[in-house]
């Protein structure tokens, strides 16, 4: 259901944009539910309608030589899916997929190219959020090639919490596998770790962060400069 105004929005880039380029952009959202796997966008094929989540959480992923997967972005209620839309481009050579279920709204990409050939600011204001994807990618890399893997999972837990509501974040070991890079053993490992320095809690598809000043220092450094980024370019606080 469309929620009653601009304001009611979760999604931060629908709720902030500039109310004249909401008012051009709403009559083509689409109420989307997204379960868990919904395939968003699919590697090398056109991309028919970029996602404005409201809940839930999506990933960009990679295929690794040895054919796993790793994630090296990830949109919540941040943002929206499909960067390569708008920079001009009809398709990525990654996939995106829900990796924690949730709803949001949809536009399809015809759509989104009229309303920004109609207003310079909407195309203005929806690049400067694809700046913060390519910060946040840049940040992924350096943790993934110089942070240890405790400071890497608690990045990543920090910049999760970021993008829902709550401190309960409902995840399985396997896809926080694939969302590191790093086999299982090492996920049960690391969150064992966390656990005894009672910076979360931990049970079978759920991990519920109980102390996020902790993570922030436990990341060493390897969060905070995208988050810091997303609040410049778009004047918006990310991070809580």
């Amino acid at each position: 259901m469309m929620p009653s105004s601009q304001s009611a929005f979760e999604n931060k880039l629908l709720r902030h944009m500039p109310a004249g380029d909401f008012d051009l952009l709403a009559p083509y959202l689409e109420p989307q539910t997204l379960p868990l796997r919904y395939s968003i966008e699919v590697s090398q094929t056109p991309v028919s309608a970029v996602f404005f989540l409201e809940t839930g959480l999506a990933s960009i992923v990679v295929k690794m030589p040895d054919g796993r997967d790793i994630e090296v972005g990830i949109s919540g209620n941040d943002g929206m899916t499909g960067p390569a839309v708008i920079l001009g481009g009809k398709q990525s050579p990654h996939d995106t997929y829900v990796q924690i279920a949730g709803h949001g709204f949809k536009i399809t990409v015809a759509r989104l190219h009229e309303v920004m050939e109609a207003s310079k600011t909407l195309r203005d204001y929806l690049l400067l959020y694809v700046q913060t994807m390519v910060i946040q990618t840049a940040s992924t890399a350096l943790a993934n090639g110089q942070a240890d893997v405790p400071a890497r999972m608690a990045r990543w837990l920090l910049m999760v919490h970021d993008r829902i509501d709550g401190a309960n974040i409902l995840l399985t070991h396997e896809f926080l596998a694939v969302m590191l890079g790093v086999r299982r053993p090492w996920v049960t490992e690391i969150l064992h770790l966390l656990e005894d320095k009672r910076l979360i809690r931990a049970k079978r598809g759920q991990i519920t962060i109980v102390d996020r000043k902790g993570l922030v220092s436990e990341a060493n450094g390897f969060y905070g400069v995208a988050e810091a980024e997303y609040k410049r370019l778009l004047g918006i606080n990310l991070s809580r």
